[in-house]
C-alpha cells in the first residue's frame, strides 16, 4: 500500500474510531438514573428546608418535621412509589442486595435482619414513617452495596421493603416492595 493510502486508511481507522460511541456499562447507567431522580427530588426539598428557621427546642423540631413533611407532599402530590425506584432500577437494587445476601458476610446480614420486627404494612410514598415501627438500620455489608445517599436521606427496612427515608421530614420518599429476599 502507497503512503496515501496508508495515510486514507489509518485516518478512516482513526475516525470510526472516534465515532463510535463509548461502551456504557448498563448497571452503572441504572446507578446514574438513580442519582438524578434523587437529585431531583433534593433540588425540589432544599429552598422547602431553607425557609425553616434552625431551633433546639425538641417541640419546634417536631413541628419544623411535620411543616417539612407538608410542604414536600405538597410540592410532590402526584408522587408515586417507582418515582425514584423505577422497575430497571429496581432490579439492580435487588441485584445488588442478593449480592450482599450471597457473600462472605451473609451470615451476618441474615442475623440483623432476623433481630427486626416483622411487620407488614402497606407502605405509601410520602407518608409519615410509620412510628409503630422501630427505624430498623440497614446492615453495613448491605449498605455498601448500595449507591450511597445524601445526608438527609437513608435506607431502611420495613419488613421485606427497602425504604428511601427523608430522615428530617420523616417521610417514605419511594420504596422498593420485595427488596430483601
Amino acid at each position: 500500500m502507497s503512503g496515501p493510502g496508508k495515510l486514507l486508511l489509518a485516518a478512516l481507522v482513526c475516525a470510526v474510531a472516534l465515532g463510535a460511541p463509548p461502551a456504557v456499562n448498563p448497571d452503572a447507567a441504572l446507578v446514574q438514573d438513580f442519582h438524578t431522580r434523587l437529585d431531583n427530588y433534593m433540588k425540589l426539598r432544599k429552598p422547602l428546608v431553607a425557609k425553616l428557621k434552625p431551633t433546639n427546642s425538641q417541640a419546634v423540631i417536631v413541628e419544623r418535621q411535620r411543616n417539612l413533611a407538608a410542604d414536600l407532599r405538597a410540592a410532590r402530590p402526584e408522587a408515586r412509589q417507582g418515582d425514584i425506584f423505577t422497575p430497571s432500577i429496581s432490579a439492580e437494587f435487588r441485584r445488588l442486595i442478593g449480592i450482599a445476601m450471597q457473600g462472605s458476610h451473609a451470615r451476618r446480614v441474615n442475623q440483623s435482619l432476623k433481630h427486626a420486627e416483622p411487620v407488614r404494612l402497606h407502605l405509601r410514598v410520602n407518608d409519615a414513617y410509620p412510628t409503630r415501627v422501630p427505624l430498623q438500620s440497614t446492615p453495613p455489608t448491605l449498605l455498601a452495596n448500595l449507591p450511597p445517599l445524601p445526608q438527609q436521606i437513608d435506607y431502611r427496612l420495613i419488613a421485606h421493603d427497602l425504604v428511601l427515608h427523608d430522615a428530617e421530614a420523616n417521610i417514605i420518599v419511594d420504596f422498593i416492595p420485595n427488596a430483601i429476599p
